[in-house]
């Protein structure tokens, strides 16, 4: 038995994006929904303009906090 104590669980948003895209795909194609492509794959590209915004406000959060200890 193997004890998983001390490991990092990994997040399931990358799953549930991959899962709700995965959904929306197979109802386009079956012709349950009749939506745009890009409603279809907007998961997808939801997810990766959330990640570009938050590592934007990391990097100018850091980049003022470092300007900010150099002063003092």
């Amino acid at each position: 038995m193997s004890d998983n104590k001390g490991t990092a669980k990994a997040s399931n948003s990358g799953s549930l994006v991959g899962l709700v895209f995965l959904v929306f795909l197979v109802l386009k194609l079956t012709g349950v929904i009749d939506w745009s492509w890009w409603w279809v794959t907007s998961p997808l590209w939801i997810a990766a303009l959330a990640a570009v915004a938050g590592f934007l406000i990391v990097g100018v959060g850091g980049f003022f906090f470092h300007r900010l200890k150099k002063r003092f």
